[in-house]
Parts: C-alpha cells; structure tokens; sequence
C-alpha cells in the first residue's frame, strides 16, 4: 500500500517524522534561479557514464554521474558552493557538521533511474546525518520506503524543489527514482552530504 504525499503539505517547510528517528523536509520551489542553473549545469559538469557490478554481472548505471569534494577542489559551477552555503545556514547547526560534498545525477529520460538503497557508504551506516537534494528540470517522482516492509511515500520532486532527508533516515527508510514509461524530460538531482556519507 502507498501513502501518496501532496506537496501542499510542505508549503511552509513542515517536518514531517517518519518514525524511529527519521524525518524529511521538503520545500518547493525552494530555488529561485532553478532554470538557468539546469542550463548551465547541463553544460558545464563533467559528466560521466558508470558501470557497477550487480549479482553475477558488470551493468551500465542508469544515469549520468558527477561528484564534487566542494571544500577542497573548484566546483564545476560557482553556484554549487553558493548553494552549499544556504544549506549550511540552515541546517548544520543541527547536523552538527557542514555539508563538503556535491554529487550530482543526470536523468535523461524516463528510462534513467535509481534504484531502492540508503547512503550507508561511510558514517551514515551507523550514525543519524542529513542528505539535501535539489530537483532541477523534469518532475520525477522520488519514492521513499521503510527497511524492512510498510507504508511507501512517493513525493513528486519538481523543478526547483529542496528535499532533505535527516535523523536515521539513511539507516531505516530507502529512497529511489523509479523508471516511468511516460515521456519526461531531462532532470538533474544535486545531492550534498556532510564528510564521509555517500
């Protein structure tokens, strides 16, 4: 069974406590600026294809990758750490630790997808931390699920829309970009992590 989500009920920044620890926040239309920063961004980030094993064979990721350390190299776009600044003023007073890292998905079509995980790569495998992302071009939907079986949540994440994922969440819920056979456009995700959590 699915819990559908309406964006309504993220109008004004609420909370919304998924259980044992985990929380989300999801602001729309949270960046101002989203259409010419989806233009540069298609433009100008190293884009690269990726291939990962899975089970008995090396297959192609569905989507186009880039990863970014925005303390230590230049961004592919100055933005990136504008943005990382505002997020940081908002949220690692309570993550306790800024935001250091971009990575960023490019989705070209409705084929292009991620599937049900958690970032557990590193400290978010047996610490609470927060994973900000930023939706740009083409509304996907980004479906969230607890470990273990329960109420799945699917949040239509459009142009422009902040979504954070906080507290446990990493641990006890999983999160994915399912395919669509109905025709999309292009979308970019901007993903940012604190140190050591991918």
């Amino acid at each position: 069974m699915e819990l559908a989500l309406q964006s309504s009920l993220f109008e004004h920044a609420e909370r919304r406590h998924l259980g044992n620890g985990a929380w989300i926040d999801f602001r729309s239309g949270w960046l101002d600026d989203a259409d010419s920063l989806f233009a540069e961004l298609s433009e100008v980030v190293p884009w690269r294809a990726e291939r990962r094993p899975m089970y008995d064979r090396v297959v192609d990721v569905p989507r186009l990758v880039s990863f970014h350390n925005l303390v230590d190299d230049p961004p592919p776009h100055p933005r990136l750490k504008q943005l990382r600044r505002r997020l940081n003023d908002a949220y690692a007073g309570e993550l306790g630790e800024p935001f250091t890292t971009a990575g960023l998905c490019l989705y070209r079509d409705g084929n292009d997808s991620v599937a049900w995980h958690g970032d557990t790569v590193g400290r978010s495998s047996t610490e609470d931390t927060m994973v900000a992302i930023i939706g740009l071009g083409a509304t996907r939907t980004f479906a969230l699920r607890p470990r273990g079986g329960g109420k799945s949540l699917r949040l239509q994440h459009a142009h422009g829309d902040l979504l954070v994922m906080g507290g446990s969440c990493q641990r006890t819920w999983e999160h994915a970009i399912p395919k669509t056979a109905r025709p999309v456009g292009v979308r970019i995700s901007i993903q940012f992590r604190p140190h050591d959590v991918r």
